[in-house]
C-alpha cells in the first residue's frame, strides 16, 4: 500500500527537477499510470488486514480510490494538451502539486488513524491551494487565499475534534488511540459527551472542505477561478476524501451509541445544501461558479444518503463515484468551452456545439448526467437515495430532496442551453483552443463510462457499494 502513496510523491520531486516545460507534463502521466497500475495490483490481490495498522484497503479506501484514479488518469492525459497550450505558464508547481495531491489523498483513503488523515487532508490542502493560482491574475489571487484561509479554519476546528476524540477514550479502560478499530471495539465505553463533541467539530472542520453549506464559500471562487482540470479533481475527487473523513468519524459516533445525532445532523446539513444550491444555481450565467453550487449540491446529496442510511448509504457511495466521474466531465469541457470563448459567463459565451463540436454536446450530456437523467448513473444513485428515504418512511425530506432536484434541473438547464445553443455569433475565436484528441477524449471517456455503469452495473461494485454502506449501517437494493 505504501507504493501507491511513495510513487506520486516520488515524480512530483522528479517533476520538480524536471528543467524543460514541455516534458514536465510527461512525469505527471507517468505517475497517474504507476498509481493507476499500483492500485489495479490492491484489487486484484488485497492486502490482508492487520491488528492496529495504520492503513487498510476497506470498502470506503476502494470506492474513493477507484473514482480517483479513473478520474486522475483522465487529468492526466487531458493535461498534456492543455499545459501544452499553456506553455506562456511555467508549469513546475502546478505538475508536481497535482502529483503530491494524489498522493495525499491516497493517504487520507487508506488511513485507519484518525490523526494521520488529519494530517493528509491538511497536507491536500496546501497542495492544491497554490494550483488555484495558475492564471496568475487578481481574481485567481484572491480565489486561492480564499480557499487557503477557509478550509485552514475548517483543518483547525478538525484538529479540535480529533483532540476530543481522543478525550473521549482517555478514561480508565479506554483505548487511548486514534486507531479506527480500537475506537469502534471500544465504542460504548466512550465518553458519549466527548464523541458528540468530536463529531461536531469534525463535521464542521471536514465539512468545510467538503463544501457542504453553508461552510462552502470557497468553492465558487476556488472553482470559478481554478484550470478546468484541477476544478475536476477538487470537485470529482478531494470532496470524495472529506466524505469519506466523514463517514470514519461517523462510525466511530455510531459505534459509541449515539447514531441518531448525527444522521440527523447529516440529513440537516445535506437538505441545507441541496437548498443552498438551488438558490444560487438558479440565474447563474458564471457556468464555472454554476457547477460549483452543483458540487455543493451534490455533497449534500452524500451526506444526506448516509445520514439517511438504510438503502440510501449504498446509493450514497454509488453516488460519489459517479458526482466524481461526472464532474470530470463538467470541468474538463468547461475549461474547453472557457478557453475558446475567452470569458465563462452567458453574457459572451453562446453556440459552444458550434465551436466546439465535442466538448459543446459533451456539456450538456454532462449535465444531463449530473441533474440525473436517464440512462446515466447518476439517475440510479439518487434513484436510491429517494427510495431509501421513502423506504425508511422519511417522506417529507424525501419531497424536499425530489422538489430541489427539480428546481435545480431547470435552474442548469438554463445556463447550459445559453451555452451551448444558438451561434457563436461576433463572439472573437480564441487561436489554438478548439478540440483536440487529448483535451475531448478524456471528458469523452469519463461520459461513456457515466453512460454505461447507467446501462450496467458489474457484480463486484453492487458488492462493494454493499460493503462500503454496512460499515455505516446500511444496505445495497
Amino acid at each position: 500500500m505504501l507504493f501507491v502513496i511513495v510513487a506520486p510523491l516520488a515524480l512530483a520531486v522528479v517533476a520538480l527537477a524536471i528543467p524543460s516545460n514541455r516534458r514536465r507534463p510527461v512525469a505527471l502521466l507517468a505517475g497517474a499510470l504507476v498509481h493507476a497500475a499500483g492500485i489495479a495490483v490492491l484489487f486484484g490481490a488485497p492486502p490482508p488486514a492487520r491488528a492496529g495498522a495504520w492503513l487498510a484497503f476497506d470498502p470506503l479506501a476502494k470506492v474513493a480510490l477507484l473514482t480517483t484514479t479513473a478520474l486522475f488518469v483522465a487529468a492526466a492525459v487531458y493535461a498534456q494538451g492543455y499545459l501544452a497550450r499553456r506553455d506562456d505558464r511555467d508549469n513546475r508547481i502546478f505538475v508536481g502539486g497535482l502529483l503530491f495531491l494524489l498522493s495525499a489523498m491516497t493517504t487520507v483513503a487508506l488511513s485507519q488513524h484518525l490523526g494521520l488523515s488529519w494530517v493528509a487532508i491538511e497536507a491536500t490542502t496546501l497542495a492544491s491551494a497554490p494550483l488555484i493560482y495558475f492564471n496568475h491574475n487578481a481574481r485567481s489571487l484572491e480565489a486561492t487565499w480564499k480557499y487557503l484561509l477557509i478550509c485552514s479554519l475548517g483543518i483547525a476546528l478538525a484538529l479540535l475534534g480529533t483532540f476530543f476524540l481522543a478525550l473521549s477514550g482517555a478514561g480508565p479502560g479506554g483505548p487511548r488511540s486514534l486507531l479506527l478499530e480500537d475506537l469502534l471495539a471500544a465504542g460504548p465505553s466512550l465518553s458519549r459527551p466527548w464523541v458528540r463533541a468530536a463529531f461536531v467539530f469534525l463535521l464542521v472542520g471536514y465539512g468545510t472542505k467538503m463544501g457542504l453549506a453553508p461552510l462552502h464559500s470557497w468553492k465558487p471562487d476556488a472553482y470559478g477561478e481554478a484550470p478546468g482540470l484541477l476544478g475536476a479533481l477538487l470537485a470529482g475527487g478531494l470532496t470524495n476524501f472529506a466524505f469519506l473523513a466523514i463517514v470514519r468519524v461517523f462510525q466511530v459516533t455510531r459505534a459509541a451509541g449515539d447514531e441518531a445525532f448525527a444522521r440527523d445532523a447529516l440529513v440537516g446539513l445535506g437538505l441545507l445544501s441541496i437548498g443552498l444550491a438551488a438558490v444560487f444555481v438558479v440565474g447563474q450565467r458564471d457556468f464555472k461558479r454554476m457547477l460549483a453550487y452543483s458540487s455543493v449540491e451534490h455533497m449534500g446529496i452524500l451526506a444526506l444518503g448516509v445520514g439517511l442510511g438504510g438503502a440510501a448509504a449504498g446509493g450514497a457511495f454509488f453516488h460519489s463515484m459517479n458526482n466524481g466521474l461526472t464532474k470530470g466531465v463538467l470541468f474538463l469541457t468547461a475549461g474547453n468551452i472557457h478557453r475558446a470563448f475567452g470569458a465563462k459567463t452567458t453574457d459572451e459565451v453562446r453556440g459552444a456545439a458550434r465551436r466546439l463540436p465535442v466538448s459543446g454536446p459533451l456539456f450538456l450530456a454532462g449535465f444531463l448526467a449530473i441533474t440525473g437523467s436517464p440512462p446515466f448513473s447518476p439517475f440510479f444513485s439518487e434513484f436510491a437515495i429517494l427510495n431509501g428515504a421513502f423506504g425508511e418512511g422519511r417522506f417529507v425530506v424525501g419531497g424536499l430532496f425530489l422538489a430541489l432536484l427539480a428546481v435545480i434541473f431547470v435552474g442548469m438547464a438554463t445556463t447550459v442551453l445559453a451555452v451551448v445553443q444558438g451561434d457563436p455569433g461576433d463572439a472573437p475565436p480564441v487561436p489554438n483552443s478548439g478540440d483536440s484528441w487529448l483535451t475531448a477524449a478524456p471528458p469523452f471517456a469519463l461520459m461513456a463510462l457515466v453512460l454505461l455503469l447507467g446501462l450496467f452495473l458489474p457484480e463486484g461494485l453492487r458488492d462493494l457499494f454493499g460493503a462500503a454502506a454496512r460499515l455505516v449501517g446500511g444496505r445495497w437494493e
